[in-house]
């Protein structure tokens, strides 16, 4: 089969498209892909990639460790952002999230933003650091994910 202007059809820059990607092998809608969802996919795919290889690879993918593809994650996999020279910052972001990121879950609670705040001498409440997360909690689930905060971050949202 061809491709359209060359370009792999793994290439999605839309994020609309990513997420309906990563919803085919999210098979039990979780938000995140295991490695047995990985490799069923793989099968369906044509490819008899052994759980170990996909393991390995996951390792790669899997940023903040926690055993799972979360979207952001597979967002960051699908446009090639490791290994890339120029990934617009993407890997100082992904740093400076787990930073924040006190107990590695892929999500930035108000506790860990005080504790965080406060270690850098910032005097605020835990309701402050509610209201913060509000202000960029795209999702409506109470805590900064990767993709909100990279938002956050690049848009200086002043809402």
């Amino acid at each position: 089969m061809a491709t359209e202007n060359n370009k792999p059809s793994a290439y999605l820059t839309n994020m609309d498209q990513v997420k309906q990607v990563f919803n085919r092998f999210d098979v039990n809608g979780r938000g995140k892909i295991t490695a047995t969802e990985l490799v069923d996919v793989m099968k369906a795919l044509g490819s008899d990639t052994s759980l170990d290889v996909v393991k390995r690879i996951m390792e790669d993918i899997d940023t903040d460790s926690d055993g799972f593809i979360n979207l952001e994650e597979f967002a960051g996999f699908l446009k090639g952002n490791a290994g890339d020279e120029d990934d617009g910052g993407i890997k100082e972001l992904q740093d400076a999230f787990k930073l924040y990121d006190l107990n590695k879950n892929g999500l930035i609670s108000a506790s860990e933003l005080h504790q965080i705040l406060s270690r850098l001498g910032e005097s605020c409440t835990v309701d402050d650091c509610t209201n913060m997360i509000k202000s960029v909690d795209s999702d409506g689930d109470g805590y900064v994910n990767f993709e909100e905060f990279r938002k956050m971050m690049s848009n200086n949202p002043s809402k």
